[in-house]
């Protein structure tokens, strides 16, 4: 299939590779291991790698981790549009849970109202320990 055919889902075939890329993943993926593991799929350069991560971040279906510079498939349905997402990022064993909270929406979009700030795209980012490393 070439890289502009379509699957299915309406994705490029690029596009799908990295997605089930991330999927299987257990942690946040970079967009250079990314490519290392789709070598053996065809591709060859960085840029193939982010043409396919910056649509499927446009479509929702992944989330960029700034802190990390690395990516994350969207395991939340309701992501309220993809306009504001929170990450809970374990320090000890890098596992990513994506928080779907609209109290917290509410609460970002009238704190920012209150300064005359309109809120296009929100990411939070909370770093500590998850409940199984805090056990262990």
């Amino acid at each position: 299939m070439s890289e502009t055919a379509h699957t299915p889902a309406g994705l490029t075939r690029n596009q799908a590779l990295v997605l089930e890329a991330l999927a299987r993943a257990d942690a946040p993926l970079t967009a250079y291991t990314i490519l290392d593991q789709l070598r053996e799929e065809g591709f060859r350069a960085p840029p193939q790698v982010y043409r396919a991560l910056d649509k499927l971040v446009e479509s929702g279906r992944v989330h960029r981790l700034e802190s990390l510079n690395a990516f994350v498939a969207c395991r939340h349905p309701g992501c309220d549009g993809h306009t504001t997402v929170a990450f809970a990022i374990c320090e000890n064993c890098g596992k990513v849970a994506e928080i779907g909270n609209d109290a917290l929406v509410k609460s970002l979009r009238a704190i920012a109202r209150g300064e005359g700030f309109e809120i296009s795209k929100t990411t939070v980012e909370l770093r500590g320990l998850c409940a199984a490393c805090r056990a262990g």
